[in-house]
């Protein structure tokens, strides 16, 4: 047989694929951990897996197949053990850092508490804006979300004896209560029953950036071709269209100070104090983060809390009584005031489950191995490996939530020694990184949920339809 050295660089693409296929199977440091084929050699199956809006489902499907730890792309893996939520997140300025998944959302901006992946400068950024969101800073803020419910129930008692699309009620309430709890603005999207598209822009940004963070590098050359091809990425609407709307509220709002308590207020506050280290772009950013953070999640967690109660007829009745009976006994406002849905047991108990069961946030949270390796599962992983742990896979770990996982039973949050339920619970986050805005959602969840249900008796329209997930 003739050799040509025509086919010669056939002949080595193939040596070179097979070379690159045979140490990711056999020689790789995460070769001895189970997971796809596919996964194992490139980072585009987990794109694929994301791309779906499903990736939330998956993770959960790859963990009752492959175990508590699982192989997700070469130099990644996923972990659903509950008791190792410490280890991966831990509290300290030794955390492990995040993964570039983070970079893609960050983008150009120097502060950005969600992505940024400086743990000793997030430190730094987080103490200039720590107090705005402390709990002492609730009881400003409640006005503003007293204001939002107040027009809500306008439009429900409008419709009352009617099908009505609550999803999309929540979904602009909890918009124009980041509106008001920001910059003391009402967007007034209650009032006119629809957004003004930025709803879309945020989920464009949402599905977007998600499977982007997996392949950083096609967001940096679309960047560097930018000027040339315009904008073909949805993650730039965190970049582009909702920092020009956090740009405009805030110069209106720094225009107008008013002496109003809101976040932006605290923000200027400490840009004041300290204008070279926390400067008034870095108050822009948060303005940003709150559009792009703040009304979504949380929307999608008030709505996934209603429709469970709904959907279970003894979780609405036992629910619905606790409410009428601190009614009764006068315990109640109405609209509620938050310390008074927290002296509501139950109903803190719903709050949790519909947090456990179906949290807002549906991707690994990745994080990089530190310089001495970790140990995980009984599987070495070098420094530089990627480690992420999903709140849907995680809390439904049985042995912390129990056999039921897959119940909306709120009971469990009753029951016994609920510690670990609450130390691994990562609807929010875990460790150093845990979202600041942790108490603003609860209480405008907490004030939602309990003033629907005094003032409304609902129901699904259609009982027997399960509704659709994605994330």
């Amino acid at each position: 047989m003739m050799f040509s050295y025509q086919s010669l660089p056939i002949l080595l693409s193939v040596l070179l694929i097979l070379s690159y296929i045979g140490y990711q199977r056999f020689f790789s440091p995460l070769a001895r951990i189970p997971g796809p084929f596919l996964a194992s050699l490139t980072s585009w199956w987990l794109v694929s897996q994301t791309r779906t809006q499903r990736y939330h489902r998956i993770s959960i499907d790859l963990h009752k197949k492959y175990g508590p730890i699982v192989r997700t792309s070469p130099n990644q893996v996923s972990v659903s053990t509950a008791q190792l939520v410490r280890q991966v997140y831990p509290i300290s300025t030794t955390a492990w850092p995040k993964s570039d998944w983070y970079r893609v959302w960050r983008g150009p901006r120097k502060l950005d508490l969600f992505a940024g992946q400086d743990q000793k400068m997030h430190k730094q950024q987080r103490k200039f804006v720590a107090r705005a969101y402390s709990t002492e800073t609730l009881k400003d803020l409640e006005p503003y979300v007293d204001n939002c419910l107040q027009m809500l129930m306008q439009q429900l008692d409008k419709r009352v004896g009617h099908r009505v699309d609550m999803a999309k009620w929540v979904h602009l309430f909890s918009f124009d209560v980041v509106g008001e709890i920001t910059w003391s603005a009402n967007f007034g999207y209650v009032a006119a029953g629809k957004d003004d598209g930025i709803f879309a822009s945020i989920q464009t940004l949402g599905r977007s950036g998600s499977w982007l963070g997996h392949v950083p590098y096609v967001y940096y050359v679309h960047e560097l071709l930018k000027p040339l091809i315009g904008n073909w990425l949805g993650v730039g609407e965190r970049h582009g269209t909702l920092r020009d709307f956090a740009i405009r509220e805030t110069a209106r709002r720094r225009q107008n100070p008013g002496g109003k308590r809101d976040l932006v207020n605290r923000f200027f506050e400490s840009h004041e104090k300290q204008p070279q280290d926390f400067t008034y772009t870095d108050v822009i950013s948060m303005g940003t983060a709150q559009v792009a953070a703040g009304s979504d999640t949380t929307a999608a967690s008030m709505n996934a809390i209603i429709y469970y109660v709904l959907k279970n007829q003894s979780v609405k009745s036992k629910l619905v009584a606790e409410i009428d009976e601190a009614w009764m006994k006068g315990e109640l406002s109405n609209p509620v005031r938050q310390d008074e849905a927290a002296k509501l047991h139950y109903l803190q108990a719903v709050i949790n489950e519909g947090l456990r069961i179906n949290p807002a946030f549906g991707m690994d949270l990745p994080r990089v191995v530190p310089a001495e390796g970790a140990t995980i599962e009984d599987y070495y992983l070098p420094a530089g490996t990627v480690v992420g742990m999903n709140a849907w896979a995680v809390q439904r770990d049985e042995t912390v939530y129990g056999h039921d996982t897959e119940s909306f039973r709120p009971e469990r949050w009753l029951e016994g020694d609920t510690s670990d339920m609450f130390r691994y619970f990562l609807a929010f986050g875990a460790g150093s990184r845990t979202c600041l805005g942790r108490n603003i959602a609860f209480q405008e969840i907490s004030k939602l949920i309990t003033t629907l249900f005094l003032n409304y008796d609902m129901t699904l329209a259609d009982p027997d339809r399960d509704w659709t997930e994605t994330c």
